[in-house]
């Protein structure tokens, strides 16, 4: 039986996009002010593509079209306290020892509560704190260890009145941060790194993010394959939200995230990234996390993760045009400025 895909183009802003909506060329793009006109359908898992108008997609008869036009437009029910209609920064906050962007910058407490607070005061709107490296060949730490470098760190930015996220993979770190007061739990394994993290995440009532990534840190870009890597991810995420919403977690608390630069080469992440429109499709809100990695590099030049930062704008504002709700980012500022530049030019159209 050939599987239906549906990939919104033809993606229009400000009032470009209401007109479109209103005299039904469009639709909005998962209830936010983005409007999509044509899509890409494939019937072949992706082998290929065909162009269609949104007018003859809405004269469909076919439940499974009726079901992707209500997921791609429908609007995403707000998350941790935020509207999901518009684009969100959420600042990288790790307190690892060995992180790949900066070198360990934030390995003590002091310093990392102090710059993230640097970050929410330059726009960021979500805090993720991080214990544990997942970078490519990492290794993993233990819970105590995990714990000891995020707890005082949480509990000030906790205090502080901030919004956290909790990057984690354990089931007992997700219980902790829950007690301690987070809004959102972040895991790069989507839940199936601990078989605990399951139950710790429903147990939480708290939103949480699956991101995709095709083995272990350790391992992972030890020749990643796919058979097409847009449907591929998006399959592989289709099918965990599933199994999470089976468990009772309401779609409504989930985020997806394709998981850039974790088991993808450098053409994988510039697939995911030309393709990210298609995300909407699952049903939920997304995120996009590809600030300072590797293929940011290869397209720049620039070999030091920390100067990556142009890059990373620009990709986070490639994750905005796509209609993404969340960019999650090192460079809190600049991609700050480039986001708003971008909404004040799309507003006068």
């Amino acid at each position: 039986m050939n599987q239906l895909y549906i990939r919104p183009s033809g993606l229009v802003y400000g009032k470009d996009a209401r007109l479109a909506v209103a005299s039904g060329a469009g639709l909005p793009l998962a209830g936010s002010a983005i409007g999509w006109t044509l899509c890409m359908v494939s019937e072949d898992a992706g082998a290929s593509w065909t162009p269609r108008k949104v007018q003859a997609l809405k004269a469909s008869r076919d439940a499974d079209v009726a079901g992707w036009i209500a997921r791609l437009s429908g609007g995403r029910a707000p998350l941790a306290g935020l509207a999901m209609d518009a684009c969100h920064i959420m600042g990288i906050v790790n307190t690892t020892p060995d992180s790949f962007s900066d070198g360990g910058v934030n390995a003590q407490a002091d310093v990392a509560i102090a710059n993230a607070r640097r970050m929410a005061a330059d726009g960021a709107v979500l805090l993720d704190v991080g214990g544990e490296s997942t970078r490519p060949g990492s290794d993993p730490v233990t819970e105590p260890e995990e714990w000891r470098r995020i707890d005082p760190v949480i509990a000030a930015l906790v205090s502080d009145g901030q919004k956290v996220s909790s990057d984690t993979r354990k089931g007992a770190i997700m219980r902790k941060v829950a007690n301690a007061g987070v809004a959102m739990i972040n895991d790069v394994s989507a839940l199936t790194h601990d078989p605990n993290a399951l139950g710790a995440a429903l147990a939480s009532g708290l939103p949480v993010c699956l991101m995709h990534a095709q083995g272990d840190p350790k391992t992972m870009q030890q020749n990643p394959h796919y058979d097409n890597v847009l449907v591929d991810v998006y399959s592989w995420l289709e099918a965990r939200i599933a199994a999470v919403v089976a468990a009772g977690i309401p779609r409504e608390r989930i985020v997806a995230d394709p998981g850039i630069g974790f088991g993808k080469t450098y053409d994988h992440n510039l697939e995911l990234m030309a393709g990210l429109s298609l995300f909407h499709g699952l049903g939920v809100a997304v995120m996009l996390g590809a600030s300072r990695k590797g293929f940011i590099g290869s397209v720049t030049g620039e070999k030091v993760a920390a100067n990556r930062q142009v890059g990373s704008a620009a990709a986070a504002l490639v994750g905005a045009t796509a209609g993404v709700q969340f960019v999650r980012v090192h460079d809190v500022r600049e991609t700050g400025h480039a986001l708003k530049m971008w909404q004040a030019v799309t507003s006068q159209r």
